[in-house]
């Protein structure tokens, strides 16, 4: 699980931006958002142009270096806040895995290039480079005493990823956490619940969407998903003149393309649907990052997406401006978290009023009952 998240002089984010998702209150509701002691669910909220898109794009930025997977398309443009006096951005991330704490700290100058990296397993460090005094790393990872210690010849090179492609690592418990730090980060998906379907992390994805549901042979249980949501239809597949295959509305024996006459909100539902394939099968995506993941959806849908999602057990983080899922009937209120430019916190931690379950979250948000103060 992610547990901290740190980043600075990163796009709107000028100083210490943090998240932490430790910060767990005692209620005897909802339980199952919490897991391990950290915040599993996490709904976040705050006006146009605080950085809640940036929030996901500094998140996965450890996606650029680390792995293969698809990269941001979106976040190498004015990498560098304009204001900072330093011309790095840092990030810092607390990770808890096989039930250890790892800490991954780096800078970069711009989003390809990395000048410095510090890895740490319960405090114990493992890795370290600093490309600015030298490229000599430090390695002390069982298995990694001959792997020549100089990146010089590559200095893009994360030495994490140097480090897992070159080294013949002993089995021992701390290589087992480092092994699946890896493999978790690798997991990790962020995507925007826009037409577009902008996204980084996991598999790149050919074709369409909906050409990945007809591939899948999934028409039927989509079918199932959308009656479920509210959608009512029946959906079926018919030889196309220019495709293969294409998904068309049944009415009663008459077929009208999907795609020509869907509405923007069933459409914002399919592009769910078709990650929601992915990250229903367990242990497939780590770590969850929707960016306005209600767009274009009715409160009662997205209600509806936030359950299915609770049901998978994987660690999400979505960002809405929805007010009417602020409830807790859905979350809990350390699980919902308001952002400016400069801190993100829970309501549980914004507020000096002890709050129960029969509070009504979202007067007290609309009556500007909670600070960041």
């Amino acid at each position: 699980m992610l547990t901290k998240f740190r980043v600075s002089n990163f796009k709107s984010f000028r100083e210490n931006f943090e998240i932490d998702f430790t910060k767990v209150n005692k209620y005897d509701f909802n339980q199952e958002c919490v897991r391990d002691n950290c915040i599993n669910n996490a709904i976040v909220y705050g006006k146009n142009g605080v950085g809640k898109s940036n929030l996901g794009f500094a998140i996965f930025d450890i996606i650029e270096h680390l792995t293969d997977k698809k990269k941001s398309e979106l976040a190498e443009d004015y990498y560098i806040n304009a204001y900072s006096s330093v011309n790095y951005a840092e990030f810092y991330y607390e990770f808890l895995i096989d039930n250890q704490k790892v800490t991954y700290t780096y800078r970069k100058d711009e989003y390809g290039t990395l000048l410095y990296e510090d890895f740490s397993i319960n405090n114990r460090q493992l890795a370290f480079i600093n490309k600015k005094e030298s490229y000599k790393a430090i390695i002390k990872f069982k298995g990694a005493e001959t792997l020549n210690n100089n990146l010089e010849t590559n200095t893009a090179l994360s030495l994490l990823k140097y480090i897992k492609n070159n080294a013949v690592l002993e089995k021992d418990t701390t290589n087992t956490t480092f092994k699946n730090f890896m493999i978790f980060v690798d997991r990790m998906l962020f995507f925007r619940s826009l037409k577009d379907n902008k996204y980084i992390g996991f598999d790149i994805k050919e074709g369409s969407i909906i050409d990945d549901i007809i591939k899948r042979k999934h028409v039927g249980d989509f079918q199932h998903f959308l009656n479920e949501a509210g959608v009512e239809c029946e959906l079926t597949v018919v030889d196309g003149v220019l495709t293969d295959k294409v998904l068309v509305f049944d009415f009663d024996g008459k077929m009208i393309p999907f795609e020509e006459i869907a509405s923007t909100g069933t459409l914002s539902l399919t592009l769910f649907y078709a990650w929601f394939q992915d990250i229903r099968e367990k242990g497939k995506v780590s770590f969850l990052f929707i960016d306005e993941f209600d767009a274009f959806y009715h409160f009662e849908l997205s209600k509806f997406i936030v359950e299915e999602l609770k049901k998978v057990g994987v660690q999400f983080v979505l960002t809405t401006h929805n007010t009417s899922i602020m409830t807790n009937d859905l979350l809990r209120p350390d699980c919902y978290f308001i952002m400016d430019k400069e801190r993100m916190v829970s309501l549980a931690n914004a507020t000096d009023k002890e709050l129960r379950e029969a509070h009504n979250l979202e007067k007290i948000y609309k009556s500007n009952g909670f600070s960041l103060k």
